[in-house]
């Protein structure tokens, strides 16, 4: 689908873009585009770095190690009593 775009149509859409964010934004946002990229890839290596072990061996990572402790069911204490809202006690006369 965008193997059909040419020079024309790239022209086309960034003037678009230039028109939307204006020419002042762009910038910021190349710098913020840039920045998440750097970010995403500085985490994945992170994670490669985790996944092995000490002595240089893959740990294999399952469900049940990242999953988060079974809750045990909530049981029902029952009703509890609320104080009657009518102060006055009606047995007396």
């Amino acid at each position: 689908m965008l193997g059909n775009l040419g020079g024309v149509h790239l022209l086309i859409i960034l003037g678009i873009v230039i028109l939307l964010f204006g020419a002042t934004k762009l910038p910021a946002l190349a710098k913020g585009l840039g920045q998440s990229i750097n970010i995403f890839k500085k985490e994945m290596s992170d994670d490669d770095k985790k996944a092995k072990g000490t002595d240089g061996t893959t740990v294999q990572n399952t469900a049940a190690d990242t999953a988060a402790p079974v809750a045990q069911p909530v049981v029902n204490p029952g009703p509890s009593v609320q104080p009657n809202s009518d102060s006055r006690n009606t047995t007396q006369n």
